[in-house]
């Protein structure tokens, strides 16, 4: 599938910072499943962008700036995908699959949520594929997305005790309960064709990956309640979503900070031309 991606983020600042460092997680990487045809970023200011790898091996933007008012942050660009079963290969692997064990404050679990692992069949021990299928269909089936209650900050624990959250809330529970049942687990952000034609979104999506003996890195999205497909563009991974989020840093001074995201995903064909036309 040849997927046409455009990303916008603004910040307004009233009054105006006195400075920024952002640091940005929005170009994708290829793989033996997703091809980086073509892709450009690009910020309203005249900024120097310092590129680089983080630990992860995510392809990431150091940007700093003095005083100003607005700050927009835009990506474009071509990604062609394959559909292999949701199973990943090709990836720049930097650590072992255990690091993936390792919880974190935005991964955290409840005894509501230890109950609903030791209810699954099969079990993580005896099936691990078969666990990871019937965990996601029962996060799934748990939550109601709602894109109202639940925030950036919220954990895993606090979604699951309010059963509503966004795609980046179903990653989380779904990693908390991977990993309590021995299962590495880690976060994915990217961005997701819809096959309703809702080509036009709020914002970015989440996922998560699982590694499965014999198979390796597996994607499962529980928001969706299926594995990834071509539909799914990866741009970067981390322990929860602090590790991958698309843009994050700090302001210096500055008033009310107002955040404005705009996200467009658009099936292309072969000639080049979108499925869906604005």
């Amino acid at each position: 599938m040849r997927l046409r991606i455009a990303h916008s983020t603004t910040y307004r600042y009233e009054p105006p910072a006195s400075g920024v460092i952002q640091i940005l997680r929005m170009t994708p990487g290829s793989h033996d499943s997703q091809y980086v045809a073509d892709w450009q970023i690009d910020v309203s200011t005249d900024s120097r962008l310092d590129k680089h790898e983080d630990a992860f091996g995510n392809i990431t933007h150091v940007l700093t700036h003095g005083p100003l008012s607005d700050l927009t942050i835009t990506v474009e660009g071509l990604i062609e995908t394959q559909d292999t079963g949701g199973i990943l290969r090709g990836t720049d692997e930097r650590f072992p699959p255990s690091l993936f064990l390792r919880p974190t404050d935005l991964t955290d679990l409840t005894p509501a949520m230890e109950a609903l692992v030791r209810e699954l069949t099969p079990s993580a021990e005896s099936d691990p594929l078969g666990y990871l299928h019937a965990l996601m269909l029962g996060i799934n089936a748990h939550m109601t997305f709602d894109t109202d209650p639940t925030s950036s900050g919220t954990t895993a624990s606090e979604a699951f005790s309010l059963k509503r959250g966004v795609c980046q809330d179903y990653a989380h529970i779904f990693i908390a309960c991977a990993r309590i049942g021995g299962i590495p687990a880690r976060f994915v952000s990217g961005h997701f064709w819809r096959a309703d034609g809702a080509n036009q979104q709020e914002a970015g999506h989440a996922w998560a990956e699982a590694h499965v003996p014999g198979l390796g890195w597996v994607g499962f999205d529980p928001a969706n309640a299926i594995c990834t497909t071509d539909a799914h563009a990866r741009i970067a991974i981390g322990l929860d979503y602090l590790g991958a989020a698309p843009v994050r840093g700090t302001r210096y001074g500055g008033g009310m900070e107002t955040l404005t995201v705009a996200v467009r995903v658009d099936k292309v064909s072969d000639r080049g031309q979108s499925q869906f036309q604005s």
